[in-house]
C-alpha cells in the first residue's frame, strides 16, 4: 500500500499534502498537565484499546504502541515522516501511539491533549484528509467519551484549540517566493486572516527545502467546513503567488536557472558525502527545477519522498542501525545517487 508521501497527486508542485489534527480529551481524566503519571499510564492502555475496533470498522489495518517502546531512530523517523509531533516523541511521561499501516491517520495519545487524530493526504485535499479524521473521531468518540460542552464545544488543554478542536494545514513548497524573500510578508499577510505561516515540523521548528505549513490558529466560533474554506482560500492565493514568481524568475532568467539545476542534479549524482541540510537545499532546487520543466528524468520521480529519507532518523531506519555524522553523510550520499533517475 503507498504511503500518502509516495502518491503523484495534482498541485503537488508546490501542495505537499494536507493535514486535519483533532484535538479531544476524555473527560474522567485532568488534562495532560496535570495528569499524574499512573493515570497516564491507565490513559494510554485505553486509548489504545480502540485499535482492534478501528481495524474491525475501516478499510486500514491499525497498530498501537507505547512511545517508550520505541528506540530513538524509530521516533526521530515517525517525527520526520509527521506521524507524531516532537513533543510527543520526547515526552517523559507515558504516551503511546495508534497508526494506520499506510500512514494516513495517527492518533497520538497524551501529548499537549488525551487524544490527537491526525489524518494527512498528498497534495491539496483537506476534504479528504477531514473525511477520514471524522471516521475515526466517530469511532473514537462512542469508546472514549470526550470532554464537550455545550458553549465551548470540545475542551482541550489550550483554550486556542477549544470549539471544534480542529487544525487543518497544508504543507507547501515555496522556493520561488523564498528566493524573493517574500516569507516574512506572507506570514504578515495570512497573519490578519487568523492563519500561520510555520515551519516544516510545526510550532518552534524551522523551515527545511523551502517547505512551509499554513495553518489556522483559531478554532473556537468556527465550524470545520468554516476553517477548512478559509484555508483553502488563502492556501490557493499563496499557490497562485509563487507560480507567478515561478513565471517571472524563468521570463528573465531561465538559461542560469537551467544552468543551477543541472548543476544541483551533478552534484546529487556523483557526491560521496552530503549533509542533510545541503541534501535539502539541492533536492529543493531539483524539484523547482523538475516542476518548472527545466529538467526531464527518465521515470517518474518523487522528489519529496527523497527529502524524507535524507533526514537523519529517516536514513538510519533504512540502514537498520545507528550510525555517526560521517557514516550518514556518506549513506545519505549513497542513497541519493541510488534513487536519482538518469537524465533524458
Amino acid at each position: 500500500m503507498l504511503k500518502w508521501y509516495e502518491q503523484q497527486v495534482p498541485d503537488n508542485d508546490v501542495v505537499i499534502s494536507s493535514r486535519i489534527r483533532l484535538a479531544r480529551n476524555l473527560e474522567y481524566y485532568p488534562f495532560a498537565g496535570k495528569l499524574r503519571d499512573d493515570q497516564a499510564e491507565v490513559l494510554v492502555d485505553e486509548v489504545k484499546g480502540i485499535a482492534n475496533i478501528l481495524s474491525d470498522n475501516t478499510t486500514r489495518r491499525y497498530y498501537a504502541c507505547n512511545i517508550s517502546t520505541l528506540n530513538e531512530i524509530d521516533k526521530s523517523a515517525m517525527v520526520e515522516r509527521h506521524i507524531v509531533s516532537p513533543l510527543l516523541a520526547t515526552k517523559e511521561q507515558t504516551t503511546g501511539l495508534i497508526l494506520s499501516d499506510d500512514e494516513t491517520i495517527s492518533v497520538m495519545i497524551n501529548e499537549e491533549d488525551h487524544v490527537r487524530i491526525q489524518a494527512i493526504v498528498g497534495g491539496m485535499n483537506l476534504e479528504e484528509a477531514y473525511e477520514e479524521a471524522s471516521k475515526v473521531d466517530d469511532i473514537a468518540y462512542e469508546k472514549l467519551h470526550f470532554a464537550f460542552d455545550d458553549k465551548f464545544g470540545y475542551l482541550t488543554e489550550c483554550p486556542t484549540n477549544a470549539g471544534t478542536g480542529m487544525r487543518a494545514s497544508c504543507m507547501l513548497f515555496l522556493p520561488a517566493l523564498s528566493s524573493a524573500r517574500m516569507i516574512q510578508k506572507l506570514i504578515e499577510e495570512v497573519g490578519k486572516f487568523g492563519m500561520t505561516i510555520r515551519g516544516i515540523y510545526g510550532e518552534g521548528s524551522k523551515s527545511l527545502g523551502n517547505m512551509y505549513q499554513v495553518s489556522n490558529q483559531k478554532t473556537l466560533g468556527n465550524s470545520e467546513i468554516e476553517i477548512i474554506e478559509n484555508i483553502k482560500q488563502i492556501v490557493t492565493q499563496v499557490v497562485s503567488q509563487e507560480r507567478k514568481r515561478r513565471e517571472y524568475m524563468l521570463s528573465v532568467n531561465s538559461d542560469e536557472l537551467q544552468d543551477q539545476v543541472y548543476r544541483t542534479y551533478g552534484i546529487l549524482k556523483y557526491a560521496r558525502q552530503i549533509s542533510s541540510d545541503d541534501s535539502m537545499t539541492l533536492l529543493s532546487q531539483l524539484k523547482f527545477g523538475a516542476d518548472c520543466k527545466l529538467i526531464k528524468f527518465d521515470r517518474k520521480f518523487n522528489v519529496h519522498k527523497l527529502m524524507m529519507g535524507v533526514q537523519p532518523g529517516s536514513l538510519q531506519w533504512n540502514i537498520g542501525k545507528s550510525v555517526g555524522s560521517a557514516s550518514r553523510d556518506q549513506a545519505r550520499a549513497d542513497y541519493i545517487r541510488k534513487e536519482l533517475p538518469n537524465i533524458v
